[in-house]
């Protein structure tokens, strides 16, 4: 039995934790102490404690005895803190989705003969892991995902529920998206080229670019055409755009009445029960990526793997904590039972090329109900 701590009690974070405990020894550790009571009463022999990890020397200290660190912090601590684990020589995975470059941090973690696994949730994460196992065996020309956490019962005018802040949802309607054609990285403006696509059990979505890839734009710049594509119910964009083009999206304060507030700052505030997923609302994930080029053979192929998962009312766990965090816990195990041991900072496109661990990782999603159905097509 191992010692673990996940740094995060949110939605993902406790149920990273809850799934870890069942052969583990973990330790939550979170700033927020209602989180942390909730978790116990839910899980009583998960430990628990209170911890700002933004103070280096309390962090630190806290990891001192744990043989791994799950790392789910907000985007905005992620890089700092996952500097702070690798300094404390642990191995750590790591979902805080930060905007800077983890590669950066890559000598550091050899230095300290550290593992960090990066980007480990379902998109970025195991569309990640799909194309580094099939780009050793396939010559690739086309890599496309489309994804999105969608709730089961749409809710005028949005249709639209999170399980993380507003903030976080309207930084991926803003910041511009990258995406590869003809092996040159091109830029458009998040929302745009909006498509309807059909997904069984579903029926249409609408789908948009947004800035999903991340270090696919970098490790797998030998792929001539790569998008990753977020999906909504018909008619959400068009809402947010209205919203984004009204100004409500503007970070410069206004000054009301006296009291200065930027547009953000009051959308954030309005949206967020409009977007609030409660902790037992129905909800489901959809995902469907395409791996397309010539395979081993010299024959063309093209290979899909199809994802809709949903809100587990036996366990009160939500689809997007499930399809998140159980790939993460995954690979948490990966590293724990020894199968991938390479030292230094690495996204999931660089651990599924290694022998066994695609495999593993699918068969174990697949035992927590988290099931992709792979379809191939010759010619």
């Amino acid at each position: 039995m191992k010692k673990i701590i996940v740094l995060g009690g949110g939605m993902v974070g406790s149920a990273m934790a809850i799934d870890l405990a069942k052969k583990h020894q973990v330790t939550v550790a979170d700033f927020s102490k209602t989180a942390l009571d909730n978790l116990k009463i839910k899980v009583p022999k998960i430990e628990v404690v209170q911890l700002d990890v933004t103070i280096e020397s309390e962090l630190k200290n806290i990891l001192s005895p744990f043989d791994l660190v799950v790392c789910a912090v907000p985007g905005f601590l992620g890089y700092q803190t996952l500097k702070w684990i690798i300094e404390s020589r642990k191995d750590v995975v790591d979902i805080s989705f930060f905007p800077e470059d983890a590669l950066d941090l890559r000598e550091l973690a050899q230095a300290m003969k550290v593992t960090a696994i990066v980007d480990c949730g379902v998109a970025p994460g195991m569309s990640n892991l799909v194309l580094g196992y099939h780009n050793e065996s396939m010559e690739i020309e086309q890599f496309e995902c489309l994804v999105g956490g969608l709730p089961k019962v749409k809710k005028w005018p949005f249709a639209y529920k999170a399980p993380f802040s507003p903030i976080d949802v309207i930084e991926e309607y803003t910041r511009p998206a990258r995406y590869v054609e003809n092996g040159h990285i091109l830029i458009k403006p998040a929302l745009s080229d909006v498509a309807q696509e059909e997904f069984e059990g579903v029926g249409t979505l609408e789908s948009f670019n947004s800035d999903g890839l991340r270090s696919l734009l970098f490790t797998m710049g030998h792929i001539p055409n790569m998008i990753e594509k977020t999906l909504r119910y018909p008619g959400h964009v068009e809402y947010i755009q209205v919203l984004k083009s009204s100004g409500f999206f503007e970070t410069e304060k206004l000054e009301i009445n006296g009291a200065a507030i930027s547009p953000l700052d009051f959308t954030c505030k309005v949206l967020f029960n409009e977007w609030k997923l409660g902790e037992t609302e129905e909800e489901i994930t959809v995902m469907r990526i395409t791996v397309s080029g010539k395979n081993d053979s010299g024959d063309k192929e093209t290979i899909i793997y199809h994802l809709h998962d949903a809100y587990d009312e036996t366990t009160q766990t939500s689809s997007m904590a499930r399809t998140t965090g159980y790939t993460a816990t995954g690979t948490a195990n990966l590293i724990l039972e020894g199968m991938f041991k390479a030292n230094g900072v690495f996204p999931p496109e660089h651990v599924s090329n290694h022998e066994g661990c695609f495999d593993y990782i699918l068969h174990y999603l697949a035992a927590r109900g988290v099931a992709y159905r792979k379809e191939t097509i010759l010619g």
